[in-house]
């Protein structure tokens, strides 16, 4: 059955939610690298997972208690918190090598990692139209990264990882959608992911100020808000509505970074930035369209019904 179309204040509401999802996002992230100059990555990791547990609890209670974690998926739940949790630890550890907005404008590159990927890893059928989507993506990040120019440095393989990483996390998350709840996904994988990050504490730990435990306390909670009004906003509206707003995250970028670090992207960034983000938007368009002819006929063997998730970065 095709999503009803929602009412104008609910299409309002959702693309509110969003935007205050891409500002706490952007908050966590500017957080993120102002904590990595000072402590290991794990332990900042480990921080930004168990205080969002606090949120992410209150979203469990909302939605049924713990009647909620029931699950025949606890394998997939763990993977997707591994696979999730590296790309988190790469994303930060760029935010660290890289000017924010490089970095946030590589991350733009995971639904084309996630499209390009699906062929192999889940078996879809890519056609001409998402290829050249797809192409012209990659040629936007060439354009951030400027390899024969010099530019390719450690900073951008690590961006660039994270988006692959992240694209794995989606494709598992979405195999996980077709019977999960998502805030029973959103709970297991920041319990794992705590759990996870927890590993490495003993041989990383350093102990923390006031104001960096402060600060990492802080930075969870953010998280945990941001993961709440991400999931209001896709519970709201469709994704063809809420998701393009995703990319204003680069405009926080810009602004963290040149308010607190004195970093402004460069030309280069910015243009390779407007072409990754145009073939996303293609993208995503397209998905629209082939979600909508699949539920129009849900019956026939011939239609794919392994869709893309719609852009979106949670950590």
């Amino acid at each position: 059955m095709a999503q009803p179309i929602p009412s104008h204040l609910q299409a309002r509401s959702g693309i509110v939610s969003m935007l205050l999802a891409v500002f706490l996002y952007a908050v966590l992230n500017a957080l993120a690298k102002h904590l990595a100059a000072d402590y290991p990555l794990a332990e900042v990791t480990f921080f930004r997972n168990a205080f969002a547990l606090l949120p992410a609890t209150a979203m469990l209670a909302r939605a049924g208690g713990w009647r909620s974690l029931r699950t025949e998926h606890l394998g997939g739940h763990f993977w997707r918190a591994a696979i999730g949790l590296t790309s988190m630890v790469l994303l930060f550890l760029s935010y660290h090598l890289m000017p924010m907005a490089d970095a946030v404008a590589l991350s733009f590159s995971a639904p084309l990692f996630l499209t390009a990927l699906s062929v192999p890893v889940l078996g879809e059928r890519v056609g001409p139209y998402r290829w050249g989507a797809v192409a012209v993506g990659f040629a936007g990040v060439l354009v951030i990264v400027q390899p024969g120019s010099g530019m390719l440095n450690t900073g951008a393989l690590v961006g660039l990882s994270a988006a692959v990483a992240y694209a794995f996390a989606m494709m598992a998350m979405r195999q996980l959608g077709r019977t999960e709840a998502p805030v029973t996904t959103v709970f297991y994988f920041t319990a794992f992911s705590t759990l996870l990050s927890a590993v490495a504490l003993p041989f990383v730990w350093t102990m923390p100020t006031a104001e960096g435990f402060a600060l990492m306390a802080a930075m969870g909670l953010v998280g945990g808000g941001a993961q709440y009004f991400a999931t209001r906003a896709y519970a709201l509206a469709p994704a063809a509505v809420i998701s393009p707003f995703n990319y204003a995250g680069i405009l926080w970028a810009c602004l963290f970074g040149w308010l607190f670090w004195g970093d402004w992207p460069g030309a280069h960034v910015l243009a390779g930035a407007a072409i990754v983000i145009a073939s996303g938007l293609l993208i995503l368009i397209r998905e629209t369209r082939r979600r909508a002819e699949a539920e129009a006929c849900d019956t026939s063997p011939e239609v794919s019904h392994n869709l893309p998730l719609s852009i979106g970065r949670k950590h």
